[in-house]
């Protein structure tokens, strides 16, 4: 099993940054494809960045391309998620995920594993 923590959520006005991280424990996920997604009030979940095993790949969604990168360090076991840039509305609960995706890095059912989520407000 793999537990997934989410910390470096809060408050930022707009035109700020946030740098996410996602822990994980249980065991390493240096062979899983990690990813972060956000749900946002009354939306639905949707995906916000991905990266492969090897860290060779990555898929970032388009409303956070040029703003959001997503890095891991697999020495550390943990992701990161840097948010540049950020608009109100970025407002979310962030959550990271990993798994040994198959395809459709995505897509949030591919995942087998969650954090809790840490929230990002982004004020005007």
């Amino acid at each position: 099993q793999v537990q997934l923590v989410e910390s470096g959520g809060g408050l930022v006005q707009a035109g700020g940054s946030l740098r996410l991280s996602c822990a994980a424990s249980g065991r390493t996920i240096w062979r899983y494809a990690v990813g972060w997604f956000r749900q946002a009030p009354g939306k639905e979940r949707e995906f916000v960045a991905a990266m492969g095993w090897s860290g060779d790949s990555t898929w970032i969604a388009d409303s956070v391309k040029g703003r959001f990168t997503i890095s891991r360090d697999n020495a550390k076991n943990t992701v990161y998620l840097q948010m540049n840039r950020l608009k109100p509305e970025d407002t979310a609960v962030y959550y990271c995920a990993a798994g040994r995706v198959s395809s459709g890095v995505t897509k949030s059912d591919e995942y087998d594993y969650w954090g809790q989520g840490t929230q990002v407000t982004v004020s005007s």
